[in-house]
């Protein structure tokens, strides 16, 4: 058990509640996606509670399955009609909106290093850049969408750098966890995530953070092939 001021949990808590929100709403409030995601919560948060993720020396790590099974279901979805359907129904203004909770847990990661929960790298004075996204989300929001001053290029890049910077953020946090495969943090390894409620960072909002980059991307591309894709009346007059 993790013994924390009690404002860094409740702030934790109230944005992941934000994200999964906001991605329920850029789904168009899909009415299969809200129970899913709640489902999946409290199974993280049960087994968390028995302890089960604070045994850190099996192999695989137990650690791992967060992560496995939201990512496999985000390939699972980007493999099948069903859902690709499902990811071109997503509004990218929402999702470009989300990723503004990345300052909220840049700030309870920097609380948790206080407390002696992560490691310095994990955070805003580390190797953890992501605050940066977080910032520049709100930046994308209002030029891109509001003013319309960014075109589809701009926040088709800025997806990608961002997507890069959380693979790179979560890449640390595996490799600085007490893990059989540790190469980071020794003397103050990441704990946090193996407590509740924060498996939900590796076992929620990262995998929603993730997956609405890649939605974004592929909403984004398909945009700028559309663009340009001569029409068929345009290409029959040029034949004419």
């Amino acid at each position: 058990m993790l013994h924390l001021p009690i404002y860094i949990p409740v702030v934790f808590i109230l944005t992941t509640v934000l994200t999964i929100f906001l991605f329920y709403r850029a789904s168009n409030k899909n009415r299969r996606l809200l129970p899913v995601i709640m489902v999946w919560l409290i199974i993280q948060s049960a087994i968390a509670l028995t302890g089960f993720f604070t045994i850190t020396n099996t192999l695989p790590p137990r650690f791992l399955l967060l992560i496995a099974l939201p990512f496999a279901g985000i390939i699972t979805i980007f493999s099948t009609p069903k859902g690709k359907a499902f990811i071109d129904g997503f509004d990218i203004k929402t999702l470009t909106l989300l990723h503004t909770v990345r300052i909220p847990i840049e700030i309870v990661l920097f609380w948790l290093f206080l407390n002696k929960a992560v490691p310095q790298l994990m955070t805003f004075e580390g190797r953890n850049f992501d605050l940066l996204s977080g910032i520049t989300a709100s930046l994308v929001y209002y030029f891109g969408f509001r003013k319309r001053k960014l075109g589809t290029k701009a926040i088709f890049a800025w997806n990608v750098i961002c997507l890069l910077i959380l693979l790179f953020t979560v890449s640390n946090a595996i490799l600085s966890a007490p893990l059989p495969f540790q190469q980071f943090a020794f003397d103050q390894p990441t704990v946090a995530v193996f407590y509740f409620p924060f498996v939900w960072l590796p076992g929620i909002v990262v995998p929603l953070v993730i997956f609405s980059h890649l939605i974004s991307i592929r909403l984004l591309w398909k945009e700028e092939r559309h663009q340009h894709t001569p029409s068929t009346t345009l290409f029959v007059k040029q034949v004419v």
